[in-house]
């Protein structure tokens, strides 16, 4: 008796979910939710086909050095590479002199404590040290840009979709809305101290536009710096400064590869050789 009250108790509750999930379903088939602004007017990044990406890509120093360059000029000033010592620059072509040069004279210094004081002080960098952050705290880096907090960009490439693409697009994506987009939503709008940008989530971004005019950054090697390749630099370097062990983990991979074929192919040879006879 109890097992068939419990039967048609199970029987009837597995019915009125079945039933709820029929009239969701054909809710969502007669009245499908609106579109959003974001779902219509969101773009994606067209692919900047960087020398490091695909199965067998590989830093261009040069280009990653120029991208270092406009992060030291444009971007450090409100982003921090928490996760990246000065002295990693050596990965990317530059020599120790160079390196203690960049650290001692770099606009931020790391924070301290003066030894015969107890007080909070500052020293120079040195190349074992991370970047240090613009700001001493989340608290102070909001006051200071409109209450939005500027994320560390150490592995943004790997915290975004599309990383290198989505940067490349987002710096250089600011522009007005379009007239389309006024028509169709009319009550949208970018708030006083937002900027519109198709390539970021909600549309409104809070980053002024970091690279206003080609020129911005000189680069030392002479390369024309006009926004795109401004853009395109700065993504190859924070694409390395979130997987700086890449060209060895391609080198890996294919020397791995290369292995198992011919593994494959002799252990082919060995069974073709030990079951010959009985074969035949």
């Amino acid at each position: 008796m109890v097992r068939t009250i419990s039967t048609l108790i199970g029987a009837a509750f597995v019915f009125v979910l079945a039933l709820a999930l029929f009239g969701t379903v054909k809710t969502a088939i007669q009245e499908p939710a609106a579109e959003t602004v974001e779902q219509v007017f969101h773009q994606h990044p067209a692919d900047i086909d960087l020398p490091s990406a695909g199965l067998f890509g590989k830093f261009d120093n040069r280009q990653v050095q120029r991208g270092f360059q406009v992060f030291k000029e444009v971007c450090s000033a409100c982003h921090s590479l928490k996760y990246v010592t000065f002295r990693d620059l050596a990965k990317i072509g530059y020599t120790d002199p160079e390196i203690k040069a960049i650290a001692s004279q770099w606009v931020i210094e790391q924070p301290s404590v003066n030894p015969d004081t107890g007080e909070p002080a500052t020293r120079k960098n040195s190349p074992s040290d991370r970047f240090p952050s613009p700001f001493a705290n989340d608290v102070a880096a909001r006051a200071a840009n409109n209450n939005a907090l500027p994320p560390d960009l150490s592995l943004i490439t790997k915290a975004r979709e599309d990383g290198p693409n989505y940067v490349h697009a987002l710096i250089t994506g600011y522009g007005t809305a379009p007239a389309a987009l006024k028509k169709e939503f009319p009550t949208f709008s970018t708030p006083p101290g937002l900027h519109y940008n198709p390539y970021f989530a909600n549309l409104n971004i809070a980053m002024p536009p970091p690279l206003t005019a080609d020129g911005q950054v000189t680069y030392t090697d002479g390369t024309a710096a006009t926004k795109d390749q401004m853009a395109r630099d700065v993504s190859a370097f924070l694409t390395w400064t979130a997987e700086p062990n890449l060209d060895a983990r391609h080198a890996a991979g294919i020397a791995a590869i290369i292995f198992i074929l011919i593994f494959v192919f002799l252990a082919w040879g060995a069974y073709q050789n030990v079951w010959r006879d009985i074969k035949h």
